[in-house]
């Protein structure tokens, strides 16, 4: 596990498939994510039987918060993927499925936890990610763990009746600050 202030990321269980499925098929959270159908549970077991075949590397990582009584609260998911070795790059995502922890600062907290895993653990060299350019919440967030704007891929998603301009965002090892 990787641990950080009140948060920590562990790996994925078969436990956690109802908490991910019930995130990606609630309207809200979907909305952030590139996924535009409802995936059904067995769908997701099947993402999460072929997941453990992947490199342990790509495996995402849940997302726990600390309660006041000590246990541990499952709130999103994060991880690589599009992994390139060679280049040491690698693309990021983050999904912080309970509504009610949003805009408290956790989906910053496990980012800057997943990028110190890539740097120093991983031996990244650049870190990337797409956002939508309509979601400054995210954009915000992705700023304060030290990702910069690259680019704007126009009209390059089409969701909910209309084309969505994504942002490239990166973060390289030698700029990136604890």
């Amino acid at each position: 596990m990787i641990y950080g202030d009140g948060i920590r990321l562990r790996a994925p269980e078969r436990e956690d498939i109802p908490h991910f499925t019930a995130w990606v098929n609630d309207p809200e959270v979907r909305a952030g994510l590139l996924l535009v159908l409802p995936m059904s549970k067995a769908e997701e077991e099947n993402w999460y039987e072929a997941m453990l075949t992947r490199p342990a590397a790509e495996h995402p990582m849940t997302i726990e918060i600390e309660q006041p009584d000590g246990t541990w609260l499952a709130i999103g998911n994060c991880g690589f993927h599009n992994m390139d070795w060679r280049c040491h790059s690698s693309e990021v995502g983050i999904l912080i499925g309970e509504k009610p922890f949003w805009n408290q600062g956790y989906g910053t907290k496990a980012m800057h936890l997943l990028l110190k895993h890539g740097f120093e653990t991983l031996n990244l060299h650049r870190i990337y990610l797409h956002v939508f350019a309509n979601n400054p919440r995210a954009i915000r967030s992705y700023v304060k763990t030290g990702f910069v704007h690259e680019g704007i891929l126009r009209h390059d998603m089409y969701k909910d009746g209309k084309y969505i301009d994504v942002m490239v965002m990166s973060v390289l090892r030698d700029d990136w600050k604890e």
